[in-house]
């Protein structure tokens, strides 16, 4: 692998904008599908909260066995795969609203057969990564990738906020469509040599058990797994109210939405710029957890808010927690790139995904009907405080270790 730095090799690029592309029409989408389900079609924060369980809870239905069969096969068409099925499910919702037929259970099944796609993707993309930067670029390449993506995050609230009032929140799905079939040629184009798959072990339960154990037998990766479940739980929670909270608690219109939204991207721009930075000031170990306990307090903001000026408290909380969760990731998923073997890596990310995403549909439940019975604002605190406690286990597992090469490697509990 050349010593080039990641932003300087064409298949990285390529990669690189596919995911740009991506994240750019997530983040439109992010705003306008909450937006077509509450404003167009009336959604209570219980539907709201069904309408977001439904985009993760193929990660408990099929997230390990995802990470076997991914170990089997060449991770690249995978993805390609994956964006295909993502950009013509999306095309549907646009083409039902102009029937006339859309509904909150198609949005729920979309989003459930999306979410199939996405578990796919993610667990590849995680294991496909080293192929193209080589293990020793790892930090750069996560970092470049999030900084790059998080542009897309910055124009993509603020453009979708617009777009929605100006064209209607239907329409704007479409865009997320397109994006991924961009995605996907870009993948295509990549030229860079792909490892062939290990040879097969077993029968997949023996595949999935060995994944298991290697993050249930390795004590940072049990650590991050229970702090990046805590985040992702708390996460789902906001997710389920935090755009009742801003249509009818603040009172804040589309646009302004979408301003809020970008603000927290801003702030995560900012984060996966300067993480390698930090990484070299704080230690790329101890960064992990330091991120998270830094940002928690502030994030906490966020419930305080109230019509007028004190919508200010929400812009900070977000931009808070935004900035603690990119500097987290970024860092977090570098290192267990680095601890893994090449043959486990599909199984191990599958295994931390199901663990980090398996709460995310009883998360969104919860919010939803906490939603419903306390208010959005409880639903807030309640989350809020789980960010608060959830860099406790990391800290555990890597107090004293200072940089990622100081972590012993494999089975150390």
């Amino acid at each position: 692998m050349s010593s080039r730095p990641p932003s300087r090799r064409r298949d990285f690029r390529l990669l690189l904008f596919g995911q740009t592309t991506t994240q750019l029409g997530t983040q439109v989408s992010g705003v306008a599908i909450p937006l077509l389900a509450v404003v167009t079609l009336d959604a209570s924060p219980l539907q709201l909260g069904l309408v977001t369980a439904s985009g993760t809870v193929a990660f408990a239905l099929i997230g390990l066995p995802a990470g076997a069969w991914i170990d089997r096969w060449r991770r690249r068409p995978v993805l390609v795969a994956a964006d295909v099925a993502r950009a013509a499910l999306l095309a549907t919702i646009p083409l039902a609203a102009l029937l006339g037929t859309l509904t909150i259970a198609q949005l729920v099944l979309v989003s459930l057969l999306a979410g199939v796609a996405r578990v796919f993707f993610d667990v590849g993309y995680q294991s496909y990564l080293p192929s193209v930067v080589g293990r020793a670029g790892l930090l750069a390449g996560n970092s470049a990738m999030e900084t790059v993506r998080a542009c897309g995050q910055v124009a993509g609230p603020g453009a979708g906020g617009w777009a929605v009032t100006v064209l209607g929140a239907a329409n704007i799905v479409l865009v997320q469509a397109v994006t991924f079939a961009l995605s996907a040629a870009s993948l295509l184009a990549i030229r860079a040599p792909e490892p062939p798959p290990g040879p097969r072990r077993g029968r997949l339960a023996a595949e999935i058990r060995e994944g298991l154990a290697f993050v249930a037998g390795t004590r940072v990766l049990r650590a991050t797994a229970i702090t990046s479940a805590a985040c992702n739980f708390s996460f789902a929670i906001a997710s389920a109210v935090s755009f009742v909270f801003m249509v009818r608690t603040l009172g804040l219109a589309p646009t302004a939405i979408g301003l809020v939204v970008a603000a927290g991207s801003l702030a995560a721009l900012a984060g996966a710029a300067l993480t390698p930075r930090l990484a070299r000031r704080a230690g790329s170990a101890r960064v992990i957890w330091l991120s998270l306990a830094v940002t928690g307090p502030v994030a906490l903001l966020t419930p305080l808010a109230q019509p007028g000026w004190a919508v200010g408290l929400l812009v900070a909380g977000t931009a808070a927690g935004e900035l603690g969760q990119i500097v987290y990731a970024v860092t977090n998923v570098s290192l267990r790139q680095r601890l893994c073997p090449e043959r486990l890596l599909g199984r191990v990310n599958a295994t931390m995904r199901v663990l980090m995403m398996g709460l995310f549909p009883v998360g969104a439940l919860v919010g939803g009907v906490l939603g419903e019975v306390a208010g959005p604002r409880q639903a807030l605190w309640t989350a809020g405080v789980l960010v608060l406690l959830s860099p406790l286990p990391v800290y555990a597992a890597l107090r004293g270790v200072r940089d990622a090469e100081d972590v012993p490697p494999w089975h150390g509990r």
